[in-house]
């Protein structure tokens, strides 16, 4: 049977959706993931997420074959596994209701079938939204994230049981948040690069490093400033002279 499950990937800042296609077939059992570029595939560990307590079924003789689809586009990065295993599941009909196509699915899986964070989901919501997504799933770490992107229903989950049980049942409420209320929350510092004289090039240099988390070393003098222009970026390793 197949099953398409949909994801938004990043192309830098540029999203894109691609679409999951699992196949299943008889033959002789693998597991093979096609047009694919820098995701790395670890049949051992599907098979140990699939295949736990959790979930007892068989994929003996088997034929698993698994295109991410376009094939265009440089795909990387582990989110991929949670709609990798919605779809084998779908095929094999652990999951009843087949997701809708305006619902996305972001997360990475351990081999106990817990949903781990993943990096990059506010911006993956925002483009998946203008590319006409109305709902995520994502991991539960990443939901209060996420909900900042109006417009956008968000699902925390767990694991990929809990996945399953929502998919069958709706049985997980939405997620949502203020942002404001999150602003005001926000970490606060005591030290501001008002407080340093002159040395314009300097905090410029120091406010690029921290924009890109790149590393910083100040290297000068005593009385130079250096704690305060290094207080603002907490890596310590590019070289600035005074």
């Amino acid at each position: 049977m197949l099953s398409i499950i949909k994801t938004v990937s990043l192309n830098g800042l540029a999203g894109y959706l691609v679409n999951v296609q699992v196949d299943i077939t008889s033959g002789m059992p693998s597991c093979d993931i096609i047009r694919i570029t820098r995701y790395k595939h670890k049949r051992s560990k599907r098979k140990s997420t699939y295949s736990n307590k959790k979930f007892r079924y068989e994929l003996r003789s088997r034929k698993v074959l698994i295109n991410l689809a376009p094939a265009n586009i440089r795909k990387e990065g582990a989110f991929f596994d949670l709609p990798i295993a919605v779809g084998i599941l779908c095929s094999i009909g652990v999951i009843k209701n087949i997701p809708k196509e305006d619902i996305a699915f972001i997360g990475e899986l351990s081999l106990d079938g817990k949903v781990n964070k993943v990096n990059g989901t506010l911006p993956m919501c925002i483009e998946g939204k203008s590319l006409g997504i109305k709902k995520v799933i994502v991991p539960k770490e990443n939901a209060l994230e996420a909900s900042i992107v109006k417009g956008i229903e968000v699902i925390g989950v767990n694991s990929l049981k809990e996945t399953v049980n929502y998919l069958n049942k709706n049985n997980l409420q939405p997620i949502y948040s203020n942002w404001e209320e999150i602003a005001e929350k926000a970490e606060k510092y005591n030290v501001d690069f008002s407080e340093v004289k002159g040395q314009e090039n300097v905090k410029r240099a120091v406010e690029v490093a921290a924009a890109g988390a790149h590393n910083c070393l100040c290297i000068g003098p005593p009385g130079a400033r250096k704690n305060n222009d290094s207080k603002k970026n907490s890596h310590n390793f590019t070289r600035f002279k005074f």
